[in-house]
């Protein structure tokens, strides 16, 4: 079983994947404060991965209460706040009481963020169930929901106890979600590990039929990756920003085609394409590196064209991204394959190029 460290001083933790791992107790317990647990979960995700958990607690003794939200990115809200900050309260918790997130990206953002705020902070793990969860959303601390203006506009830096990732939970994941959260796992390589890029092009195959070896070796590097970043820039001061490669067009993306449209990796697999596209234009990025970035985000059977709308659509929504300061719109374009660079130095007309180049029909 992989097990990687998250180096941040007194809010270090460990990321533990394997198979089996939700019947392990040993692997939650001893990140538990004394109290009772709060297990997080959607009602889709309960379904499935739940009982396991459940018999997990159930047998070391450990009282707890099931909170469960609908699925869908609908559910990443102030008002589903407020709804689970109830259920806690009626059920009188306190801040010995733990929250363990079990689910995909939604459930650990919006279990996360309530974890924060609950009582001023009670402490959490993160219990990932979905590819693009495991590899990104569970691990760096970034909690929060929606607003109606921007994706994640509402949120806190909070880091969880643990992360266990169980690849068991993979197998009931629909391959349209496990495709969606190989848009993350290709980030990586593009921002800074051009080795493991390679690896990708090379075994993309074996990672699409979901070979153990071959998923293991994405989840673990991934999370390498990840949390060497966030270790050297815990709250995105500067270099971590680069983790949103992609991102800011994605957002856009998912915010003006009205969210649920396209699953978040969906949103960031047009994103990135797009800023490969502005960085060949910005004479940043080689053609050839632009056309291997396109074609693997093509097999990887992930969305290319974002729906045609006017480009000011587009941007209207980039100006409110968390990263614009000033007003200026900043973005994570590339100077080769493993280089990310962070620039707000963009002509409107080069960006607006890009947009209308990777519009539907």
């Amino acid at each position: 079983m992989p097990s990687l460290h998250v180096d941040l001083g007194p809010r270090s933790y460990p990321i533990h994947i394997g198979s089996g791992l939700l019947a392990d107790a040993e692997l939650f317990l001893p990140h538990c404060n004394s109290g009772p647990v709060a297990i997080f979960s959607d009602d889709r995700v309960a379904a499935l991965h739940l009982p396991a958990l459940r018999r997990t607690l159930t047998e070391a003794g450990k009282p707890f209460i099931e909170v469960i939200v609908p699925a869908g990115e609908e559910s990443k809200s102030l008002q589903q706040v407020e709804s689970v900050c109830g259920r806690l309260l009626e059920a009188g918790f306190g801040r010995d009481s733990t929250l363990f997130a079990l689910g995909g990206g939604v459930i650990g953002d919006l279990g996360g963020f309530v974890a924060a705020i609950y009582q001023r902070g009670i402490p959490f793990l993160q219990i990932p169930t979905t590819l693009l969860a495991m590899v990104d959303s569970s691990v760096g601390g970034k909690t929060g929901v929606n607003h109606a203006l921007g994706k994640n506009m509402i949120g806190a830096f909070y880091q969880p106890r643990a992360v266990v990732a169980d690849l068991d939970t993979l197998d009931t994941l629909p391959e349209r979600e496990f495709r969606s959260g190989l848009a993350e796992v290709i980030k990586y390589g593009l921002i800074s590990d051009p080795g493991f890029f390679a690896w990708l092009e090379e075994h993309l195959d074996a990672v699409l039929a979901e070979d153990s070896d071959a998923l293991s070796h994405v989840i673990a590097t991934s999370c390498k990756d990840k949390a060497e970043v966030v270790a050297r820039d815990e709250q995105e001061a500067g270099r971590r920003a680069i983790l949103n490669f992609g991102h800011t067009f994605g957002h856009a993306i998912e915010a003006a085609s009205g969210y649920g449209h396209y699953l978040h990796g969906e949103a960031v697999a047009i994103g990135m394409i797009m800023a490969a596209d502005l960085s060949r234009r910005l004479d940043l990025l080689r053609e050839s590196e632009q056309q291997r970035i396109y074609q693997i985000v093509e097999g990887a059977g992930l969305p290319t064209l974002c729906p045609r709308l006017p480009a000011e659509e587009y941007l209207r929504y980039m100006r409110v991204d968390k990263k614009a300061k000033g007003g200026q719109i900043r973005f994570i374009l590339l100077r080769g394959i493993g280089a990310a660079t962070i620039t707000g130095d963009v002509p409107q007309a080069a960006l607006i190029q890009t947009l209308n180049a990777f519009m539907e029909p």
